[in-house]
């Protein structure tokens, strides 16, 4: 990393809940400061900063909506605020795209208002949320954007949400090319079916699904935030600088 000996810090979008929570733990946990966002549960935000504060780093939760990009120059304009305050310096080191939501509707259902809203916060929210915060990312930083494993195998009702996370994943390549001349890594996580409240809690509230999840996974059960948010901190060590515009999955071997 370049710069000074001052801690890294990380901007996690969605931080307050599910796989964003799990990340800013785990990176906290490594030495990592925080800044995390959320949309409307400020609470939850807060008690994520509170646990980060009591692991000893120092963490800020600032408001945003993924989806609605005409915010996106006034939220840099809070994270320049947040980092000249708390950590009195005017860049962070990490960005993870990870906040979003799911749909389960098939192809023959879904609105065009249910693709608006999940290509404006997973497709044109990663895209622009980005470039808006780029003067604010380090040279030699690194990007994390999440996809899903359903980029790479199909379930009847992903169509839209995938297809938008496809997008994501042909962006992280492209980021990675032309941002490389800054030293600036950027690779894709892409989870597996996990137990959160993603989707109303599918996965980890029903016992149909999350026992179908765990009949074709590899590894025998349906996946764990933790078992995210550890993969996320783990490709945001020094030892990983290396590995550039790559998708990983992380999904215990669904559907191999």
């Amino acid at each position: 990393m370049t710069g000074s000996t001052l801690s890294r810090t990380a901007l996690i979008t969605g931080g307050g809940r599910g796989l964003g929570r799990s990340a800013a733990l785990a990176l906290a946990a490594d030495g990592v400061d925080v800044i995390l966002t959320y949309v409307s549960n400020e609470t939850s935000a807060r008690a994520v900063v509170s646990e980060i504060e009591a692991k000893g780093r120092r963490a800020v939760a600032l408001p945003l909506d993924v989806g609605d990009s005409k915010t996106f120059a006034a939220f840099a304009d809070a994270v320049k605020a947040a980092l000249a305050a708390t950590w009195q310096r005017e860049r962070f080191d990490f960005l993870v795209n990870n906040a979003g939501v799911g749909l389960h509707a098939s192809f023959e259902e879904t609105t065009e208002a249910q693709f608006d809203m999940l290509f404006n916060i997973h497709f044109k929210g990663t895209y622009f949320l980005t470039q808006k915060l780029l003067p604010l990312l380090n040279d030699g930083g690194r990007i994390v954007n999440l996809s899903s494993g359903l980029t790479r195998f199909s379930m009847p009702g992903a169509s839209a949400y995938a297809a938008m996370k496809g997008g994501v994943e042909t962006l992280t390549r492209y980021l990675a090319k032309e941002l490389g001349a800054r030293g600036i890594s950027v690779n894709t996580i892409a989870p597996g079916a996990i137990a959160t409240d993603f989707s109303g809690g599918m996965v980890r509230d029903n016992p149909q699904v999350n026992a179908m999840v765990a009949g074709f996974t590899a590894l025998g059960r349906a996946g764990l935030p933790d078992d995210v948010g550890g993969a996320i901190a783990s490709l945001l060590r020094e030892g990983n600088g290396w590995v550039n515009a790559q998708r990983i999955e992380v999904s215990g071997g669904m559907l191999v």
